[in-house]
Order: C-alpha cells, then sequence, then structure tokens
C-alpha cells in the first residue's frame, strides 16, 4: 500500500505534536512490510523531518523565516499536486485544514481531527477565526476522519454531525523522555541547573487557554502547606507574561514558582525529579505529558476533563478542572502520600505501556485497508 501525507502541518510548525504526530507515523508505516509511506512537502520548516530516513520525505526544508507560514502552504500545495500525481498513491492523508487546491481526486481522502477546542471553549479564541470553518470543509470533503481519542470523535459528530461510520479512533503514541537521558544523566552524574531548594510539582508546556494554568496558581495559593513546603516548576511555554506574573505576586508565590526552559534531556530530569507531576486542563485532544511524566515513574495528578481520562486510565488522581477546591485537597492527598504516590508509579508504568508510535501506525494502517475494501 502506498500513503502519501501532505505538506500542511510541516509549513506551519518546526516543532509541535501535530507534525511529530504525522512524521512518527510515517516512520513506523516504512518499517512495515508492504507498505510504503511518502511525506510530500516540497517546501517546508519542519525539524523532525529531518530525522527520517532518506526516500520517506519528498521536499526540502527551508530557513527564511520571512515568509507567511500560510502563503508556504499554498505555494507548496501546488508542487506537491505535482509529485503526488506521479507517486500515485493508495490513500491520501491530509495533515491540517487549509483551504486548498488540491487537484482531481485520485484516492481515498483520510484527515485526522486532533482536538474540537475551537468549537468547545470559544472563549479562549478570536471572534471570527476561520479555522473552525476550515476544519468543518475538510471533515466533510474526506472519506474517512481519524479523531485520536473518543472525547474528540463524540465532539467531532456533535460538532459536524459527521456520521459514526465515517470516523474512528487511533490514539497517539509518545517518545519516552526517559529515551533522551544520556547514560550519565541517568546515573545522577550529569550537571544540570539546580531546579528547586525544596520538592516540587511539576507543570509542563503552554499556559494559555484551556490549559488553566490560573486556577492551578490559585490551587497552590490557597494551600499554605504546598506553598511552605513545596515549589511549582512551570517547563516551557515561555516566560511568564507580564499578567501571569503580575498574578504569582498577588498570591504571594513569587518565592515557589518558578519558569525554565531547556533541551529534551533537561525536560526528562524535570520528569525524574518531580514529587508530582500537575495536568489542569480543561480540555485535549489526548495529551502526551502525563505518559511522558508516568516513562519517567513521575506520579500524575490531573483534570478528569475531555480525553485525559482515557489516557491515564487508573494511573492518575483526578480532579475536576473548574473547581479549586477540589485540585488542592487532591494535590495535598498526593502530596501527603507516599504510599499513594508509589501506588501511581506502578499504575503508570503499566499503563504507559499500552501507547506507542508502532500501534497507532499498525490502527492507522488498519483504518486504510477498511476504506481500500469498503
Amino acid at each position: 500500500m502506498r500513503v502519501t501525507f501532505d505538506s500542511q502541518i510541516f509549513c506551519l510548525q518546526q516543532y509541535g505534536g501535530i507534525s511529530r504526530y504525522f512524521a512518527s507515523l510515517a516512520r513506523e508505516m516504512d518499517r512495515m512490510d508492504g507498505m510504503t509511506a511518502k511525506i510530500v512537502a516540497p517546501l517546508h520548516v519542519n525539524e523532525y523531518l529531518s530525522e527520517l530516513r532518506d526516500g520517506i520525505v519528498s521536499g526540502r526544508k527551508i530557513n527564511n523565516r520571512r515568509i507567511p507560514k500560510s502563503f508556504l502552504c499554498v505555494v507548496s500545495a501546488f508542487a506537491e499536486a505535482v509529485l503526488r500525481y506521479g507517486l500515485k498513491p493508495d490513500v491520501v492523508h491530509e495533515t491540517y485544514y487549509y483551504p486548498q487546491i488540491r487537484g482531481p481526486r485520485r484516492a481515498p481522502l483520510v484527515i485526522s481531527v486532533y482536538d474540537m477546542n475551537y468549537e468547545r471553549h470559544p472563549e479562549f479564541f478570536p471572534k471570527g477565526d476561520p479555522m473552525p470553518g476550515w476544519k468543518r470543509a475538510a471533515v466533510e470533503r474526506a472519506d474517512h476522519v481519524i479523531c485520536i481519542s473518543e472525547n474528540t470523535r463524540r465532539d467531532l459528530i456533535e460538532f459536524c454531525g459527521i456520521a459514526e461510520e465515517r470516523v474512528s479512533v487511533t490514539y497517539l503514541g509518545y517518545d519516552p523522555p526517559a529515551s533522551m537521558l544520556s547514560r550519565q544523566t541517568a546515573d545522577g552524574n550529569c550537571e544540570i541547573p539546580r531546579l528547586s531548594d525544596k520538592p516540587y510539582l511539576l507543570y509542563v508546556g503552554s499556559r494559555t487557554g484551556c490549559k488553566n494554568f490560573r486556577r492551578l496558581l490559585d490551587a497552590v495559593a490557597s494551600s499554605s502547606w504546598i506553598r511552605r513546603d513545596f515549589n511549582l516548576v512551570c517547563f516551557g511555554g515561555g516566560a511568564f507574561t507580564p499578567d501571569e506574573c503580575a498574578m504569582i505576586e498577588r498570591l504571594g508565590l513569587e518565592k515557589c514558582v518558578s519558569q525554565m526552559t531547556g533541551n529534551d534531556s533537561l525536560l526528562a530530569v524535570t520528569y525524574r525529579d518531580a514529587v508530582l507531576f500537575v495536568y489542569p486542563s480543561l480540555y485535549e485532544g489526548f495529551g502526551i505529558p502525563p505518559l511522558e511524566a508516568m516513562s519517567l515513574d513521575c506520579p500524575v495528578v490531573c483534570s478528569n476533563a475531555s480525553s485525559i481520562p482515557e489516557v491515564v486510565g487508573d494511573a492518575a488522581v483526578m480532579f475536576d478542572p473548574s473547581d479549586t477546591d477540589d485540585m488542592r485537597a487532591r494535590l495535598e492527598t498526593v502530596l501527603n502520600s507516599g504510599s499513594l504516590r508509589e501506588d501511581l508509579v506502578a499504575r503508570g508504568r503499566l499503563r504507559r505501556d499500552l501507547f506507542s508510535w508502532q500501534r497507532c501506525a499498525r490502527e492507522t494502517v488498519a483504518i486504510y485497508e477498511r476504506i481500500l475494501t469498503a
């Protein structure tokens, strides 16, 4: 079977979860008997594609940041249509939702939907944002839609009215941060910045919109014990904004909340050494960070909303992300019990093994096969 992935997300993301998903799919499909996977991205900005073996990617990376990414998508699409005609794929898998001229349909079209964040929480997005309309149009033109969680599938059916038989679910895999640790780091001999002078809770990634970070600050501030005996380390997501700094100061958290950025090895160390990982999101299409935490034996305390329970199963303590008191109480419960943390670590070791890019690729190929034999 020959499958081609289009250029859209690789024109938009230098790094990012969606482009990692498709690069990983192509890598794993390329290793499967009878499969030929090709990413057709004549011009792109993505770093993950350089990690793939020669022959998977048709195209080259450009470094001119003055070219708008949306324009790059359109230009790349025209060249892509020519290349795809020569490849004669059995299945075409679109990677995003831009409305582009694609030429005549010569193979079944599949599209992935990652979340329904715009539709479920419009308050976090600009009015008039065209993305929901583009997404709906992309879904309507596809022969089949793949969602990355059952929650996303339910939301898609609710908001777009798509027939249930046209939608399938394949869970994502993840890249275990443990593999990012060098031998020296794993042995504890690698020099790293001092993360915290106290045991710390770890938060990873963006802090905007549905990530619910401000309510986490409220929960920490409402516990005199947590403020006194623990720190909150935020990894990635950029430096604190002036509004975040003002809130941290207003809540009296200047001495216990910090932000840091670093490479994947440092991220792995922050997971490994944290007393717990906290994930307070109001909405996630899937949610890879809890699996990353589990892979480094870090106990997980997280939201019970959207797709997150599908990912963590019974390997996390969950709270209502809209209830600050519940969030604080769950954090205190886990921090106060070494035996509970040990149990969460043991459950996490079992849970994390259910998710891999190999499994994601196998299940995706099985969907292609069903489409081709229908």
